[in-house]
């Protein structure tokens, strides 16, 4: 089991990153949250989480523990694959995924693509229950945890055709059309969104 890799960060994209480790390139998953804390570096430790599957090995990669746990956590519930859990934290984000959870928000967890009300339901459950046995979840998160720090998604500009592609790239990456999406990033660009990491979650939350 791969706990971590530690090493050049030799591509990143809003939707995952290739780490150097030894000679060896490892394609990583990433949620939006992290590839965001892993902008603009070229060194970096990557938390792992491998999920094995019949016709593949994922590597899916976080910047801070917490966001593996919640990944972990959402995994578990019943109707929750790895992808979705990446696109719950995505949207919402660690810190408004336990606020969310926290409160009991079904609506705030349906607006994720592939999440209807009864899986909804299921994971504020199991959720609720599993944050409240884990010490790291006592008192909430900030908004600062996750890795992503004040003008983090700076790192991605949207002010060119490349922030633009890199967005749609994203979200086409996690399964959305790709003319819908289109149609929505030129609205959120022509209402001044400024980051790639602005535009990917504001979309989610449109799509």
């Amino acid at each position: 089991m791969i706990h971590h890799l530690s090493g050049s960060i030799v591509e990143l994209t809003p939707t995952h990153c290739v780490v150097e480790c030894a000679g060896v390139g490892y394609f990583v998953h990433l949620s939006l949250n992290s590839s965001s804390a892993f902008a603009g570096k070229t060194e970096g430790r990557v938390l792992i989480h491998a999920v094995y599957r019949e016709d593949a090995q994922l590597l899916f990669g976080f910047a801070e523990e917490t966001e593996r746990r919640l990944f972990v956590m959402l995994t578990s519930v019943s109707g929750v694959g790895a992808q979705t859990a990446r696109m719950i934290l995505s949207g919402l984000g660690p810190a408004e995924l336990v606020e969310v959870i926290t409160r009991g928000d079904v609506a705030a967890l349906k607006a994720v693509k592939g999440i209807g009300a009864k899986t909804a339901q299921r994971i504020l459950v199991d959720l609720q229950d599993k944050m409240g046995k884990d010490p790291a979840f006592e008192g909430g998160l900030s908004r600062s945890t996750g890795g992503v720090g004040a003008g983090a998604g700076k790192e991605f500009p949207a002010g060119d055709n490349t922030g633009r592609s890199d967005a749609l790239g994203a979200l086409c990456n996690l399964g959305f059309d790709r003319r819908r999406v289109e149609t929505v990033l030129d609205k959120l660009i022509a209402e001044g969104m400024d980051s790639v990491e602005d535009l990917v979650r504001a979309a989610l939350k449109r799509l």
